[in-house]
């Protein structure tokens, strides 16, 4: 079975994402908060570190139930800058709070999931890229997508982090073309 060539098929793990989770389309809320945050948690890191701390985050940060998140108290927080279940970088740490509250913030404007995907039209792209050379770490709806984050309140969401992102819950299938969960 042929797979993205920047997957590393030894680790397990990573391949059970990329063959069933990464780039299929997600309209969940609770889900779509979820991956923002962890993306945020990777900035300047591998996926793979976060991926290793998935469980953890989502035992600390109340799996990542915005109305929850944004409850936790400065206590809290502090004690996970000691944590070695997640990475102990306390804005990243708080940063997670911080979007929940936007989060909860847009809720109340409207549904933040379809606003979410008005940055690509409301439906997946589907890119074609033939190697890992033609797929693209930023795009001009990521740097959308980010500056309007960032306006709302959110924190770690530059645009290649935010474009990650929207390749991770389907917004942008960049799956390659010879790879078995490509599709057009």
């Amino acid at each position: 079975m042929t797979r993205c060539p920047w997957l590393p098929a030894d680790r397990e793990l990573y391949v059970e994402y990329h063959d069933t989770e990464w780039g299929v389309p997600s309209r969940d809320g609770r889900y779509l908060f979820e991956m923002i945050n962890l993306e945020g948690a990777q900035a300047g890191l591998s996926w793979w570190t976060v991926l290793q701390k998935r469980e953890h985050y989502r035992k600390v940060f109340h799996n990542f139930v915005p109305e929850k998140v944004a409850k936790m108290k400065d206590s809290e927080l502090e004690k996970l800058v000691l944590d070695p279940g997640i990475i102990r970088h306390r804005g990243k740490i708080e940063a997670v709070r911080a979007n929940a509250q936007a989060w909860l913030a847009l809720q109340k404007e409207g549904d933040p999931v379809e606003w979410l995907w008005s940055f690509i039209g409301g439906k997946p792209r589907i890119n074609s890229p033939k190697g890992v050379g033609e797929i693209q770490t930023k795009t001009a709806e990521s740097d959308a997508l980010s500056k309007a984050l960032r306006k709302a309140g959110f924190n770690f969401v530059g645009s290649t982090t935010m474009h990650a992102f929207m390749q991770a819950v389907g917004m942008v299938n960049d799956h390659t073309v010879d790879c078995f969960r490509y599709r057009k």
